[in-house]
């Protein structure tokens, strides 16, 4: 089933993640719609599996029907469980951790005190949602945080452009010690994918210049980067990946501009500023 899977999204371990389900971002929404040949209408449901640890757990995917005041443009699909079916108790074991200090958060706030707990950022967790070659059924992966500390001792002394090349081309020297970990070949594996789902997102366009490199030859050419580079930051999610033709990445690493998050623009050294000419999924 792994060659079929692909990436949905990644979503950080939350209260409601653990009892009830999740909102999945309008970005990922393009892999639901050609996944399933059309999107759900708004107020319709649909029953799927979900796989986790090898066992199989019933789940409801909506487009939630919200009330004309929201005055909603874009569609809004969730993933919908209830806080005492199986999935709900499985992921509650799966992430124990994170579980425990929600609990215990919850028992120290005030009565009217209605404030999101996160988990601080040196014990973040995350769940992985994979389609499969079936409609109605994903996969998810949890990534714990030991996951991560594993990942972090890994890669902190590697090259960006090699980590990168291994996520865009799937280039791995399967006898190293980077690619030997189970851990770390599940997100090596979740990285590729959240570029992967950027780059059919974008029709395999530069989001900087907007050319579809190779098109002339039949061929896709585009590559995905991390703004804040990966082997320092960790940071896979779609928020801190562009993606970008071969020439805008080498330049990039070549010249490395300050990216402004603001304007949404690269600064480079020598006074040059640069833009983007598409933009679908960075805020």
């Amino acid at each position: 089933m792994e060659e079929s899977e692909s990436y949905v999204y990644k979503k950080e371990v939350d209260w409601s993640l653990l009892h009830e389900g999740l909102t999945l971002p309008v970005e990922n929404q393009v892999v639901f719609g050609r996944i399933m040949n059309r999107f759900l209408a708004r107020g319709e449901s649909k029953e799927i599996t979900l796989y986790l640890n090898g066992k199989d757990y019933a789940a409801k995917l909506t487009n939630v029907n919200f009330s004309q005041r929201f005055r909603r443009v874009k569609d809004t699909l969730q993933i919908r469980y209830s806080r005492n079916s199986e999935l709900a108790q499985a992921l509650r074991g799966c992430f124990s951790n994170s579980y425990r200090f929600f609990v215990e958060r919850r028992k120290l706030r005030l009565p009217d005190d209605r404030r999101i707990i996160r988990l601080t950022q040196d014990a973040m967790e995350y769940l992985a949602i994979y389609t499969t070659e079936y409609d109605d059924t994903y996969v998810l992966e949890p990534i714990l945080v030991e996951d991560i500390f594993v990942l972090h001792k890994v890669v902190e002394k590697q090259s960006e452009r090699v980590m990168e090349a291994s996520f865009n081309y799937d280039v791995a020297d399967e006898n190293a010690t980077i690619f030997a970990s189970e851990r770390i070949a599940k997100l090596r594996k979740l990285n590729k994918k959240i570029g992967d789902n950027l780059k059919l997102l974008y029709d395999y366009r530069c989001q900087i210049c907007g050319r579809q490199i190779g098109e002339a030859y039949g061929s896709h050419i585009v590559e995905a980067h991390h703004i804040d580079y990966f082997v320092q930051s960790l940071n896979n999610d779609s928020q801190n990946q562009l993606i970008v033709c071969p020439n805008h990445h080498s330049i990039i690493h070549d010249t490395n501009p300050v990216f402004d998050r603001r304007r949404l623009l690269y600064l480079y050294p020598n006074g040059k500023q640069e833009g983007f000419a598409l933009n679908l999924h960075l805020g």
